[in-house]
């Protein structure tokens, strides 16, 4: 098995890509242990020293570390922890995998969050999976749209750079209800 590493745009997050399907479909996101325990891939990688943050998508996973820890010192054991999952044959998730990862929206602006998803879907989704994260709706509120950054995306220096400039001035254009874009912690 070979599994190669890709830099992303946030420096504490490295994007590993095992060359086989993660999830099904959807994302997984895991910010603690204890949140893996569903996961004994998301468990494996959080035994090494250092490890903040599990991501999957469907064909990559990213991985958060802390600001003392180098690369150097934990990259070789995080492969090492995918390399010894996929040779154990466990499920990367136990139970359900993966999910579209939007909230639920009920009330009067239904039409406008259906919008607000489908491009969120079409044209942001795709685009910050390749930088190995993921951005979901969480909400709206009287022109207002609320999103939660997960994987690579979640602290990344150029995060609020690109919500504010590519994703809100992307949704502002084709949905004039839209006035502002936030980014809301899981």
């Amino acid at each position: 098995m070979f599994i190669q590493t890709e830099s992303t745009p946030n420096p504490a997050t490295l994007k590993f890509l095992p060359g086989e399907a993660v999830l099904d479909a959807g994302t997984a996101d895991f910010a603690s242990p204890e949140a893996a325990n569903t996961s004994p891939l998301a468990r494996r990688i959080f035994s090494v020293q250092g490890v903040t943050g599990v991501f999957f998508g469907t064909d990559f996973v990213t991985v958060t570390k802390d600001e003392a820890t180098e690369w150097d010192h934990v990259k070789p054991a995080i492969l090492g922890a995918i390399m010894e999952h996929y040779q154990s044959g466990a499920p990367v998730v136990e139970g359900a995998e993966g999910a579209t990862g939007h909230a639920e929206h009920t009330g009067e602006d239904g039409e406008i969050v259906a919008q607000i998803k489908e491009l969120l879907d079409t044209r942001v989704r795709p685009a910050v999976a390749q930088d190995g994260g993921d951005i979901t709706f969480h909400g709206f509120d009287r022109g207002v749209v609320y999103l939660h950054m997960q994987g690579a995306c979640a602290g990344c220096p150029s995060s609020t750079l690109t919500l504010k400039m590519g994703i809100e001035n992307l949704l502002r254009h084709y949905i004039p209800e839209v006035v502002e874009v936030r980014p809301v912690a899981a």
